[in-house]
Order: structure tokens, then C-alpha cells, then sequence
């Protein structure tokens, strides 16, 4: 999804979940407002995604893209419905001009 889709689409959503699969370095420096950081690269990922609503739309981003299509894959898999990925990630995200918090 590109960055006015995610913004018109999980902002105005009661229940959506939004992951920022970066880790927490990256995620303290900047990240989309109400995010959860669960890093695809630790080797407790699939552990903490259980605690997501598998039947609740889950929306994912990273730095550019590629580490969030992998955890669309991952959750995939593990059986979660309705998964979205941030085109680009934060920094398509930044450069379209939406705003992020530290």
C-alpha cells in the first residue's frame, strides 16, 4: 500500500494493527504514531506475533521495504487474514510527507 493508502485506510480503522518489523534502535530514532515494534529479525518474532488478532487487520512497515515483506510472508503462514505493507517503508513514508514520532 502506498503511504496515503496506509494513512486513509489504518487511521480511520477501530481496529487495526499497526508492527514496525525494524529493530529498536530504529524504531526509537522514528516511527509511525500508535506502531508496535516487533523486530522481524529476532529470533522471537513468530513468539510475540501471536499475540496479534490474526482476524484484525495487521499493517507493516520497515526502513524501505524488503524486512516487512518478509514478516507479510511469516504472518501469512501463520494464518493472519488481512495483512498490508507499507510501500517503501517509513522513509517512502517521510518522503511523502507524513510526520512520525520518536
Amino acid at each position: 500500500m502506498t503511504p496515503t493508502e496506509v494513512n486513509n485506510s489504518f487511521y480511520t480503522s477501530e481496529d487495526a494493527q499497526l508492527i514496525d518489523v525494524r529493530t529498536s534502535q530504529e524504531f526509537t530514532v522514528s516511527h509511525l504514531k500508535d506502531a508496535q515494534n516487533i523486530c522481524v529479525t529476532n529470533d522471537d518474532f513468530e513468539e510475540k506475533v501471536k499475540n496479534l488478532d490474526k482476524n484484525k487487520p495487521v499493517y507493516l512497515y520497515c526502513k524501505k521495504g524488503g524486512r516487512s515483506a518478509k514478516a507479510a510472508e511469516i504472518l501469512a503462514d501463520m494464518g493472519f487474514k488481512e495483512i498490508y505493507d507499507l510501500q517503501g517503508g517509513i522513509t517512502n513514508w517521510e518522503e511523502s510527507g507524513f510526520e512520525t514520532e520518536n
